[in-house]
């Protein structure tokens, strides 16, 4: 199974819209209609449609990151190994308690587990309560723990929990929350704890760093050469001028303070304007401009 992450050339923990970004700028340059007869871009593009298809959504990216951490969990596991190595590496806790030993076991305990959780500027700017699901092990109903065929002699089942986030006013992205108990459970012993980390949306254009803010602000080629006035559209809604110097360069970046997430400064990064076609005069002074070497 491919990783959608991978396809896409994006971090595990990346914002939903530097993902969406990525998408589109891979599905726009494989594209069928932009390469006729290419068996090998076709595939890319089907990969990549694949891999948006996992994680366009919060839920499905959810779900995703789930399976792979059960899998991870679970699927590496050696044939043969017994339930209680798999209990001792995998669920946080050690070994049954053995009777014939006279001092007492350490209380069994279930993995504590790392789940992320995206929201917007609004939910995280206001607080309040956010519900999410999430799965885990959870001590099998039938046996409670002892094992049995449903759960694979484990003593633990697979279970979709239904948890309510009280996020704090003016969350940080990045900020871990922790929900006590609400990780594994063990079919012995406590359960383990559930960590929540925000991965507040930047919304299109834009990008988290080092929980830096980072804006793209397109610029025409004309304009990083020769200086002028530039209009950028801030987080909080409000839209203001921006002076480049003559010769800016591609990747170049301005800091204007104040006006990031929640008063934060905010990064400005110039790229350069992308046209999807060109009308008649564009390519005319386009052709002028190469023969006198640019």
């Amino acid at each position: 199974m491919q990783d959608p992450y991978r396809v896409l050339g994006v971090s595990e923990d990346a914002p939903h819209a530097e993902i969406k970004r990525a998408f589109r700028k891979l599905a726009r340059q494989y594209h069928p209609d932009r390469n006729p007869d290419d068996p090998a871009a076709e595939e890319r593009f089907k990969s990549v449609q694949s891999a948006w298809k996992k994680v366009e959504t919060p839920d499905k990216r959810r779900a995703h990151d789930e399976e792979q951490q059960m899998q991870q969990t679970f699927g590496g596991m050696p044939q043969g190994v017994g339930i209680d190595e798999i209990l001792r590496q995998f669920m946080g806790g050690g070994a049954r308690p053995q009777p014939q030993r006279t001092r007492p076991e350490p209380v069994a305990r279930g993995a504590d587990m790392s789940v992320p959780l995206d929201i917007d500027f609004e939910q995280a700017m206001a607080g309040g309560k956010v519900q999410f699901t999430h799965n885990r092990l959870a001590r099998c109903t039938d046996c409670r723990g002892q094992g049995c065929n449903r759960c694979t002699n484990l003593g633990v089942c697979r279970k979709r929990t239904r948890l309510t986030l009280n996020v704090p006013k003016g969350a940080k992205h990045g900020q871990q929350l922790k929900l006590p108990g609400m990780g594994n459970e063990h079919p012995s012993g406590t359960p383990g704890d559930l960590t929540v980390t925000l991965r507040i949306d930047a919304e299109e254009g834009r990008r988290w760093e080092d929980n830096r803010l980072i804006q793209d602000v397109p610029v025409s080629y004309s304009t990083l050469m020769l200086g002028g006035q530039v209009r950028v559209a801030t987080p909080a809604g409000n839209t203001i001028s921006v002076k480049l110097s003559p010769e800016t360069r591609i990747g170049d970046r301005k800091r204007l303070p104040g006006l990031g997430f929640a008063g934060a400064d905010l990064d400005i990064e110039f790229t350069l304007t992308e046209h999807e076609s060109l009308n008649d005069d564009q390519r005319a002074a386009l052709e002028s401009l190469r023969k006198r070497g640019l």
